[in-house]
């Protein structure tokens, strides 16, 4: 049976789900309401099971030469005093490698994987679901008809409302600070440093760059720093460690807040949603990429064994997708509550536990998705 599917979205998750299909043999057209010059900038660390799904989907070659690998994460106080550290390379061994890459080298690969055109500039203007099948209005005008529309244009999801399977995303009371630094300290691990509210986090990225991602929790309805530079040194600027150094070669910040997806349920008749769109999280352990993976290799697989009953294809990857999804939700409210905790009982309970603490967090994800 010949699908014909759309993908909504051409990031990380959209592009993954592209290929995911690709690989079980369908040929989805895939849009993107963004045109081709928007390339994400700042970088991202892909924990072992992101690189697994990565080499499921046949992407794992361009991706090697890339960027730098994480072996080990080190946690530190504010003053740059170890707390502990974790063995990334022992506690993915036999899953996958954990590497730290630019975002836009990321795209790029994925993009290799799509095996056809992706439309830029064009956006989902109309859905209507009728007799099972999707009809979509473009914002150029056309109109088309599917067996299968797939929503991955994120945790603001056009699909997901127009789909009425949910309203907008929940923020999570965190701010968050990202930049790539060029010239800065010589840092050949995954180092996060743990404040009052807030952490510092650097990694190295590949060709002398730093990935830098910084976080505090507020209060409700505080907004946004109007000079995300200058409130970053105000956060950080009596930090220890290697974040002096980090913050003199810092040139550019960007500012954004994080916030979640909770949904009943990911589809309704032939539309499906993955990656943020269905499920986003604060960013704290790294998972949305990996989710967003594992997700395309998922719905390659249950499409590819049963094209021809779309609607039990989307409910077997809602069964198999969404207890994993919800363990990396819990556990990233484990993570940030943890570090909420005012340091003078945290940093001591860290010293004690806290290799077993955060490293139990991963153990789930070890195994099969």
């Amino acid at each position: 049976m010949t699908l014909r599917i759309l993908v909504v979205g051409a990031g990380i998750s959209g592009l993954a789900a592209a290929r995911g299909l690709r690989v079980a043999g369908f040929r989805p057209d895939v849009v993107e309401e963004l045109p081709a010059s928007m390339l994400p900038g700042a970088g991202i660390h892909l924990p072992g099971n992101a690189t697994r799904a990565l080499r499921q989907l046949g992407l794992d070659a361009p991706l090697r030469p890339l960027g730098d690998l994480i072996f080990r994460q080190l946690f530190l106080d504010s003053t740059g005093e170890p707390l502990f550290e974790l063995d990334a390379a022992a506690l993915w061994a036999g899953v996958g490698e954990s590497r730290a890459l630019s975002r836009a080298d990321l795209q790029q690969v994925l993009l290799t994987g799509v095996g056809g055109e992706v439309r830029y500039d064009t956006a989902v203007r109309d859905l209507e679901i009728s007799d099972g099948v999707a009809k979509v209005e473009f914002s150029d005008g056309r109109m088309q008809e599917y067996d299968l529309v797939v929503g991955a244009d994120g945790r603001r999801s056009t699909i997901r409302t127009k789909s009425e399977l949910g309203g907008p995303a929940v923020p999570t009371g965190q701010i968050v600070y990202r930049s790539v630094v060029n010239g800065g300290p010589r840092i050949s691990d995954w180092t996060s440093l743990l404040g009052r509210r807030s952490s510092f986090t650097v990694m190295p990225m590949g060709s002398r760059r730093l990935y830098c991602y910084a976080d505090e929790t507020v209060d409700e309805g505080q907004p946004n720093p109007a000079d995300p530079e200058k409130r970053l040194r105000e956060l950080f600027g009596d930090f220890g460690g290697p974040v002096p150094a980090i913050l003199d070669a810092i040139e550019k910040v960007q500012v954004a807040r994080t916030d979640e997806v909770m949904l009943e349920r990911w589809s309704t008749g032939p539309v499906l949603l993955v990656g943020d769109a269905a499920h986003a999280t604060a960013p704290t352990l790294a998972q949305g990429a990996a989710m967003a993976f594992e997700d395309a290799v998922v719905l390659g697989e249950v499409l590819r064994a049963t094209p021809d009953d779309i609607p039990a294809a989307l409910a077997a990857f809602e069964a198999r997708r969404k207890p994993r999804c919800e363990h990396v939700r819990a556990q990233t409210h484990e993570r940030d509550n943890a570090r909420d905790v005012a340091p003078a009982l945290r940093d001591p309970m860290l010293r004690r536990r806290g290799r077993e603490m955060f490293g139990d967090q991963f153990r789930e994800l070890v195994g099969p998705m």
